[in-house]
């Protein structure tokens, strides 16, 4: 077996997923298919032949630039009152692989893509994260993502990301 990355496609099997996490389950289960075809985003999923170990999803978003550190504001000039990021709408692993680093894979990948994107084809500032928990808050620190204030949302700067060499 050979583990990939890849977009999501009806042969894989969606219904034997389980993060643990019922909203990020059912959304596998039953709507990540509508909403690539819908082009609301893009579901990749991390698989060996059938079976999916995890995944996560891409579109693009904007954020208030009120809520963007001061580093980042000083940067952008006043007349902006969003800015365009890549937002992580979701990300999950299955709990039958847990300790295989899968999250962290997951991440990464999600990252280096966002980032050539942002490079090449369209702009973003940074990758933005909505944490479902207080785990899923915790592994989003370890990489490095800023609370945005009032918000709940988490930010990591394309700057950032450069920097991992991806």
């Amino acid at each position: 077996m050979s583990r990939k990355i890849g977009p999501l496609s009806a042969s894989l099997n969606k219904k034997d997923f389980n993060c643990g996490k019922p909203s990020l389950d059912n959304y596998l289960h039953t709507q990540a298919g509508q909403d690539v075809k819908r082009k609301l985003c893009v579901v990749f999923a991390l698989f060996d032949d059938t079976v999916i170990k995890g995944y996560y999803t891409l579109s693009n978003a904007s954020v208030p630039a009120e809520l963007m550190p001061d580093t980042l504001k000083k940067r952008c000039q006043a007349a902006y009152k969003t800015l365009p990021v890549t937002l992580l709408g979701r990300l999950a692993a299955d709990i039958k692989f847990k300790g295989q680093g899968l999250g962290a894979i997951l991440l990464i990948d999600a990252l280096k893509r966002s980032y050539t994107v942002a490079s090449e084809s369209l702009g973003s500032i940074g990758v933005v994260v909505d944490p479902l928990d207080e785990d899923a808050l915790a592994f989003y620190k370890k990489f490095g993502f800023i609370l945005l204030p009032d918000s709940g949302k988490m930010f990591l700067p394309m700057a950032d990301i450069a920097q991992l060499g991806l």
